[in-house]
């Protein structure tokens, strides 16, 4: 009777593990979702969540990857276009990974766009033994680096993320290292806003989605793994200023892109905020005083040396022929001719989509011009050219040889479609969109 009595308390027990599972699984998900929103150039938080507290990478932890390897190349100790071997090792990585075979080879910028696009985990040990000739001795490297950019609170175990409950960060750590990506090396970030990558037969997109669907994203990574959720690193910038937003911990990746796309909402709209508060607040600059010379200082300006000498000499003047006709004195300079109708109609004329840091944003930027004007006459053509501004160098994503007409009416078509645009004249100025 007692041992009938015990099977059938397993079996009630048994029957309702499974619903407090479930109650503390989603409890566990709604406190393990942390967030910090940035602005990259101060670093000032705009938006923070549970951002000190301690979460696994996944995938992010490529960040910290790829920052040694851009730190390498820019060392001289890779090369770009460097082929490296493919160990047993890294072929037998887990997924995610694009199926390098041992003894095979791979360069190494295929292999970082495999990590950005694919989140290839093969990929990121190849890189990781070329560089620390382990992946163990990589990943104490990498700790290194992460203490000394300022990620207190993180530890790396491997290049890749795969799970170990030794390997963690925190939302702001995360947030720091990409800011260090993005200043450190602003050469190589154009690789994160990669949107496929092709390797062999195959194809694959990025996994950040966010790159097609919210306007400014620019780059950076996502990650899971299924004790950490759905991670992402997102960097965005509008009207000249950039954010950075991690998001720890989503409950499914659609969850995960709404939710960083109304941090980056927020960030901007209170940056905006503060631009104008900041505006408001800064009083006027006073004007100088007019400086009043003494009774003294008044009587030495008048009688100088100059007025001594012109007592002694009497001026000599040059005498100055009459006109014979009274009529020259009617005669005025005659103001510029307005260019003709057919002036307008040349294509020396252009347009200017804006100006960025990254030369592959401004390519990028003058494409996605060209492709929302289908209209655009086949003599245009599309050019990024260098500038320099604020001590830093700019690249101008332009599109030239169009006639005046077409340069307005494309930026009117352009600006109802959220692009920045600005005609360019034939010297190489700036004029309204609208015609007086």
């Amino acid at each position: 009777m007692i041992r009938a009595w015990w099977a059938l308390r397993w079996v009630v027990l048994a029957a309702l593990l499974p619903v407090a599972a479930g109650g503390a699984s989603s409890e566990s998900f709604a406190a393990r979702y942390k967030a910090i929103v940035v602005e990259a150039d101060s670093g000032k938080v705009l938006f923070s969540r549970h951002a000190g507290k301690r979460h696994y990478p996944a995938s992010l932890t490529k960040m910290m990857t790829l920052y040694l390897v851009f730190e390498a190349v820019e060392s001289g100790k890779l090369k770009l276009d460097r082929r490296l071997r493919v160990s047993r090792r890294a072929a037998g990585q887990t997924p995610s990974r694009i199926g390098l075979k041992p003894g095979r080879s791979i360069p190494v910028e295929d292999a970082v766009l495999a990590m950005i696009t694919k989140s290839a985990n093969d990929a990121a040990t190849v890189l990781a033994e070329a560089i620390g000739g382990t992946e163990v001795n990589f990943a104490r490297k990498m700790t290194e680096t992460a203490r000394r950019i300022g990620m207190k609170n993180t530890v790396f175990r491997n290049a890749t993320g795969l799970p170990n409950r030794r390997q963690i960060t925190t939302a702001r750590d995360l947030a720091i290292l990409a800011q260090r990506l993005i200043g450190d090396y602003p050469q190589y970030y154009h690789y994160f806003s990669t949107k496929s990558f092709k390797w062999g037969k195959r194809t694959y997109e990025n996994h950040n989605k966010l790159l097609k669907t919210y306007e400014g994203v620019d780059g950076l990574k996502t990650g899971y793994i299924r004790a950490s959720g759905f991670n992402i690193a997102t960097s965005a910038r509008r009207d000249g200023r950039r954010v950075i937003g991690i998001v720890l911990g989503g409950r499914t990746p659609k969850w995960r892109d709404r939710k960083m796309a109304y941090l980056l909402n927020v960030a901007f709209n209170r940056l905006e905020a503060l631009q104008i508060v900041k505006k408001r607040e800064t009083p006027p600059k006073p004007r100088p005083k007019p400086v009043r010379l003494k009774k003294v200082e008044r009587k030495t300006a008048k009688i100088g040396p100059l007025a001594e000498i012109t007592r002694v000499f009497k001026p000599i003047r040059t005498p100055v022929p009459k006109p014979r006709s009274s009529k020259l004195d009617l005669l005025r300079p005659k103001p510029p001719v307005p260019p003709t109708a057919s002036a307008r109609e040349t294509g020396d004329w252009g347009i200017q989509v804006g100006a960025y840091s990254v030369y592959g944003v401004a390519f990028q930027k003058i494409q996605e011009a060209v492709e929302a004007i289908p209209s655009m006459p086949k003599s245009a053509r599309a050019v990024v050219d260098q500038a320099f501004g604020d001590s830093r160098r700019l690249y101008r994503a332009r599109l030239l040889g169009v006639s005046e007409r077409l340069a307005r009416n494309a930026c009117r078509k352009l600006i109802l479609k959220q692009f920045v645009c600005v005609p360019i004249p034939p010297k190489d100025g700036f004029v309204t969109i609208a015609r007086n």
